[in-house]
């Protein structure tokens, strides 16, 4: 978010081998952008929209308005170990113009699934940013850059002790600091293979799973009214007791403490 701005061209970035995605969350016309010598180009860009950029040409942005907006950096390594994990090929490029505003409901929906964390500034769910991460690359590279997998791909869930494997890995680690990689490498699978079998086996995906987790122990202890909601919310691996009311009540429909009343009544 950049609240005052400078009115000025953002310096050129360094060269990296990724793309920026950038979710706008607030309306922002005539969104100016270049690239290298070419000539800027000029956008108006509405609240939900997404642009890409190539870092690979220094893409730079005139900032002379507010600018509400979520940045996602996908490297070209990470499409191409996508496209390994799901035998296909990436050609790494994206097919999308300079600047063109693009209305996508996925992007928008999975960056939404993190906006709370991100105002709270809590980016610390290793699990769950690991996983919308992966999302969006794949998402990407299939609908912007034609990367298209193999239907021949495995598709069978967990074996009962790789499932096993996965839930003790998960319900030790309830602050979410584990990620996708460490929960395959115990199973002996890629990354996608497991987010994939994980889903099958479980029928939610891991950082789901560990959420409904944290919300089911949280009840229990809820039941004991010696402990505080912030122990508790210590105990159940959630960043401090707003973060614990805040998850709680959007998967139980009330507060922890109306919950804990209700049961006692």
């Amino acid at each position: 978010m950049v609240d005052e701005p400078p009115g000025c061209w953002t310096p050129p970035p360094p060269v990296e081998d990724a793309f920026l995605l950038r979710l706008h969350l607030r309306d922002y016309p005539n969104y100016r952008c270049r690239e290298a010598q070419a000539p800027a180009t000029v956008n108006d860009m509405r609240a939900g929209e997404t642009v890409f950029h190539d870092l690979r040409r220094q893409p730079r942005l005139m900032i002379d308005k507010k600018l509400d907006a979520v940045d996602v950096q996908i490297s070209n390594s990470a499409m191409q170990t996508l496209a390994e994990d799901a035998a296909a090929s990436w050609r790494g490029e994206l097919d999308c113009a300079l600047g063109r505003a693009v209305a996508d409901p996925t992007i928008l929906s999975l960056c939404r699934s993190v906006l709370p964390e991100l105002e709270d500034g809590r980016a610390s769910e290793s699990l769950l940013f690991d996983y919308v991460s992966r999302a969006l690359a794949a998402h990407v590279a299939a609908a912007y850059g034609g990367m298209r997998p193999n239907s021949m791909v495995r598709s069978g869930g967990l074996a009962a002790w790789q499932e096993r494997r996965a839930r003790d890995i998960l319900a030790a680690n309830l602050n979410g600091a584990v990620t996708l990689a460490d929960l395959a490498l115990e199973c002996r699978l890629s990354v996608s293979h497991f987010s994939r079998a994980f889903r099958q086996s479980m029928g939610v995906a891991p950082h789901r799973w560990l959420l409904n987790r944290r919300v089911e122990l949280a009840k229990d202890l809820l039941r004991d009214r010696e402990s505080s909601l912030s122990q508790i919310a210590l105990r159940c691996g959630f960043a401090d007791q707003s973060h614990f009311t805040r998850v709680f009540t959007r998967r139980a429909g009330v507060s922890p403490g109306a919950w804990r009343r209700g049961v006692a009544a």
